[in-house]
């Protein structure tokens, strides 16, 4: 790494003009397998200060700030609300992001006014008998009954 960031020369100042890429496929080709997105994350990854970069560090973070709001709302807030909370709390995120973290943790806010089915008929059930075969047409008033 320390290679690379010696001899790379984005700026053009040198007169010479070394990107990473060229300077990875010169060392591949001399047997020294590194790709140039190893190089970007290294690098990357020492300018951070937590000495980590990328989202499953962040991800694990968020997920404690959304369980944290979810559960201090009585676990009825969905995605948008947690969303808005943790926006307010001044910890900033997509909601898209928050929409994921919540199915991966397997959280789901109240719905209202959803009717959820209850009552699923079994198809291999033994059905009543047709006493009347079915037959509805209306021959003339009040010939045939139907009730429960």
């Amino acid at each position: 790494m320390s290679f690379i960031s010696a001899h790379k020369d984005t700026t053009g100042e040198t007169g010479v003009r070394w990107g990473v890429e060229p300077i990875c496929r010169v060392l591949s080709e001399h047997g020294e397998l590194i790709a140039a997105s190893t190089y970007y994350d290294t690098t990357a990854r020492q300018q951070h200060p937590s000495g980590s970069v990328g989202p499953p560090l962040r991800d694990e973070m968020l997920k404690r700030e959304i369980i944290r709001v979810f559960d201090g709302n009585f676990r009825v807030y969905g995605a948008r609300k947690v969303w808005l909370q943790l926006n307010r709390e001044g910890v900033r995120m997509a909601r898209c992001t928050v929409e994921r973290l919540m199915r991966e943790l397997g959280l789901r806010g109240a719905v209202r006014g959803k009717r959820y089915r209850t009552t699923v008929p079994d198809p291999t059930a033994d059905r009543p008998a047709d006493l009347v075969k079915r037959r509805f047409d209306r021959l003339s008033p009040n010939r045939l009954w139907v009730t429960d």
